[in-house]
C-alpha cells in the first residue's frame, strides 16, 4: 500500500480548517506540507487505504476521541530531552522555588507545578529532579507535580521512565549518574522515587475544562507550557493562556518557550524579564511584579543546598489572599440549613479550593456534609480537597463513602482510579477506570454528568478510555 502522494491544495485547505476547528492546531498554507506529512503518517493507523481517502473520511465521518488523538500525535513533535531550555529551569531553581520556600516557612507548605504538554516526560522529570535537590526532605511539604498531554502513547512512555541516549544530549553527566540506572538493553531507567513524584494524566488543552478540581489543574504555583502554544491558532492560544491565568494561584508563574513570548497572547499576565528569558506572572491588577533585569541566574549545580538558594535573594513575603466579601455564614455555623444554603456551602468550599485556600475549603466542606450527610457529591468534593492536601488515605475513604451512597457515581470511580495511578498502583487504577466506564453505560451520550463541570457522558467515556490507554502496557494487557 503506497500512501505517499501529493494532496490537492483544496483538500489540504479543508484539512487545515478541520484540524484548527477540532484540535486547535494551526497549519497556514506555508506549513501545508508539514500537515501532509503528518496526515500520511497517520493514515495507516486510522485504517484508511491512502492519504486522499483519509482526508475525505476525516472531513465527513463522525470521529471518536481516539481518531482525534491519533491525528494529533502525528501533527505535533514528540521529541524532547532532559533539562531542555535551561533558562526557565534555572529561574525556577534560583528564584521561584526559593521564594516559595521562604514565603511558606511558617505555615502548611504546598507547592504545585504543572507541565502542560509534557510529551514523553523529560520536562516534568527534570523538574522533579530539581525539586529533589532543592527540597531533599519533602515530608513537610505537599508537592503536586502534574504532567498532562493529549497523546496516550507519550503518557505510557513517560510513566515507564525508560530513556535512550538521545534524551540526555544536553544533560550534565551527574544527573544521569545520580538518578538513572543503565539497563541491559543500553537504555536508562529513572529512579523510582523520582517517577513517583510525577502524576501523568490525559488533557486536551484546546478542548478540556481547566482549571478544575476534577483534573487537578487549579491553584498552580507554576505552569510550564513550552513548545505547545505555537501549534495553536491565535484565538485558541489566547483561550489557553486565559485558562492558564485562571489555573494559577495569585503570584503564580507561567513559563513558555522564548519564541512564544507575546504581549498580545498574555495580556492578563505581568511580564518579568530575566537575563535571557521573559516569564509571565499572575499579579493583582497586572501590576509590575518586581524588577528582575540584571539578576544573574547561576548555572545548574549539583551541590546547591536549599539554604544557599534561599540566601540568593530576599523576596518579599507572600501577600495573604484578599478577604472575601462578608458572607451570611461562616465555617462552624450550626444553624439549620435549607437546600440553597447547603449548595452555597459546597460552592464556597469549591471556591476556596480553587484558590488554594485548602484549610477554609475543608471547613466549608465538612459543614456541607454535616448539613447533607447522604449527598455523595459532598464526600466527593471533600476527597478532592483531601487529596490536594496530600491525605491520600483520607481521600480514598471519602470516595468510598461517596460510592457507598451512590455506586454509580462515575466521577468517584474515576477519581479513585487517578488516586491509585498517582500512587503507582496500576492494577487498582485499571479496576476503578473500568468501573467508571461500566457506570457510564447508564448515562445517555449527551447527558451532562453531575459534578463534572459541564462534561457530557460521551466526552467522559473518551477521557476514561484515554486514561486506560495511558497505563503501562503490561497492566493494560492484564499480565
Amino acid at each position: 500500500m503506497d500512501i505517499r502522494c501529493a494532496l490537492p491544495d483544496a483538500l489540504l485547505s479543508g484539512l487545515s480548517d478541520f484540524v484548527a476547528a477540532r484540535i486547535g492546531l494551526h497549519f497556514p498554507q506555508e506549513r501545508w506540507r508539514d500537515l501532509e506529512r503528518g496526515l500520511v503518517a497517520a493514515t495507516p493507523e486510522l485504517g484508511q487505504p491512502d492519504a486522499e481517502s483519509c482526508v475525505r473520511w476525516l472531513l465527513s465521518a463522525a470521529l471518536t476521541r481516539s481518531h482525534i488523538e491519533i491525528l494529533a500525535s502525528h501533527l505535533t513533535i514528540g521529541e524532547t530531552y532532559f533539562f531542555r531550555e535551561k533558562k526557565g529551569l534555572e529561574i525556577l531553581e534560583t528564584r521561584i522555588v526559593p521564594e516559595l520556600l521562604h514565603s511558606w516557612r511558617d505555615g502548611k507548605r504546598h507547592l504545585r507545578i504543572w507541565s502542560a504538554g509534557c510529551c514523553t516526560g523529560e520536562e516534568p522529570y527534570s523538574i522533579a529532579m530539581l525539586l529533589d535537590r532543592l527540597i531533599p526532605d519533602q515530608t513537610a511539604w505537599t508537592i503536586t507535580l502534574l504532567a498532562t498531554d493529549i497523546n496516550p502513547r507519550f503518557l505510557r512512555k513517560a510513566a515507564e521512565g525508560v530513556y535512550g541516549e538521545w534524551s540526555f544530549r544536553e544533560t550534565p553527566e551527574w544527573i544521569r549518574t545520580r538518578y538513572f540506572k543503565r539497563r541491559k538493553d543500553g537504555r536508562f531507567e529513572l529512579s523510582a522515587h523520582i517517577r513517583r513524584k510525577v502524576t501523568f494524566s490525559y488533557l486536551n488543552l484546546a478542548d478540556d475544562v481547566y482549571p478544575s478540581l476534577l483534573n487537578n489543574t487549579h491553584a498552580m504555583d507554576v505552569i510550564f507550557c513550552r513548545n505547545v502554544l505555537m501549534y495553536f491558532t491565535a484565538q485558541r492560544a489566547k483561550n489557553v493562556a486565559r485558562n492558564f491565568h485562571r489555573s494559577l494561584a495569585e503570584d503564580g508563574w507561567l513559563i513558555v518557550n522564548p519564541t512564544e513570548t507575546s504581549a498580545a497572547l498574555f495580556p492578563l499576565f505581568t511580564p518579568v524579564e530575566f537575563p535571557g528569558a521573559v516569564l509571565y506572572r499572575k499579579t493583582k491588577d497586572n501590576a509590575p511584579a518586581y524588577a528582575a533585569i540584571g539578576y544573574q541566574t547561576p548555572a545548574l549545580q549539583p551541590d546547591l543546598s536549599p539554604a544557599e538558594t534561599v540566601q540568593l535573594l530576599a523576596p518579599a513575603e507572600r501577600q495573604p489572599e484578599p478577604p472575601e466579601q462578608a458572607a451570611t455564614m461562616a465555617p462552624g455555623d450550626t444553624r439549620p440549613h435549607g437546600q440553597d444554603d447547603r449548595e452555597a456551602l459546597s460552592l464556597r468550599a469549591r471556591t476556596c479550593a480553587n484558590q488554594g485556600r485548602l484549610g477554609e475549603a475543608i471547613a466549608w466542606c465538612e459543614q456541607a456534609i454535616a448539613a447533607d450527610k447522604m449527598n455523595p457529591a459532598r464526600h466527593y468534593l471533600l476527597a478532592a480537597i483531601q487529596q490536594e492536601q496530600g491525605q491520600a488515605d483520607a481521600a480514598a475513604q471519602s470516595l468510598n463513602r461517596a460510592l457507598y451512597l451512590d455506586s454509580g457515581f462515575v466521577l468517584a470511580h474515576f477519581a479513585l482510579g487517578n488516586l491509585r495511578l498517582s500512587q503507582g498502583r496500576h492494577r487498582e487504577a485499571e479496576r476503578h477506570f473500568t468501573n467508571a466506564l461500566a457506570a457510564l453505560r447508564a448515562h445517555p451520550h449527551d447527558e451532562i454528568l453531575p459534578e463534572s463541570e459541564g462534561l457530557t457522558a460521551g466526552r467522559f467515556v473518551e477521557i476514561v478510555t484515554s486514561a486506560l490507554a495511558s497505563l503501562p502496557r503490561a497492566v493494560a494487557a492484564g499480565t
